[in-house]
């Protein structure tokens, strides 16, 4: 294989991760309930039902707490999507050095959402998105460890 192809199967799984963190973010941002994207295992996790939850008068502004942690959450995955999609648009990851700092990163970020999804949120629709992620930061080592630079 040509160090041009190699080179791109080292950045282009990265570049993707920022695309679809990006895409998440605006989702959780403009979606009227966000937290209902997620509800089976936001619900496992509570051990009881939205409407069971909202219904009680203590709780009555609930949902705009949840939107407003939600919109944060979106705010955070467009910010980390945008990050990545700079940082690779900049140095391509052309140096040992770019490869190595964003792999080392993002590894440590996908060890931690694994720790949090699996222990408090093993039914989350997230979990083929994090599968995902993994292969294509598998593929992006793989690649850097062929490439001759």
């Amino acid at each position: 294989m040509n160090q041009k192809t190699i080179h791109n199967f080292i950045w282009a799984p990265i570049f993707l991760i920022g695309v679809v963190s990006l895409a998440f973010g605006f989702i959780w941002i403009l979606h009227p309930e966000p937290w209902l994207l997620d509800q089976p295992a936001n619900e496992a996790l509570l051990q009881t039902s939205f409407n069971e939850l909202f219904s009680d008068d203590a709780n009555k502004f609930l949902p705009s707490y949840l939107i407003v942690i939600y919109r944060f959450f979106g705010l955070w995955l467009i910010t980390i999507g945008l990050l990545v999609l700079s940082y690779v648009k900049i140095t391509k990851l052309g140096t040992k050095q770019a490869r190595l700092s964003i792999h080392s990163t993002l590894f440590l970020t996908l060890i931690s959402m694994y720790y949090l999804i699996f222990k408090y949120l093993p039914t989350s629709p997230l979990i083929p998105t994090l599968y995902i992620f993994t292969l294509f930061l598998g593929l992006s080592i793989y690649f850097s460890s062929r490439i001759t630079s």
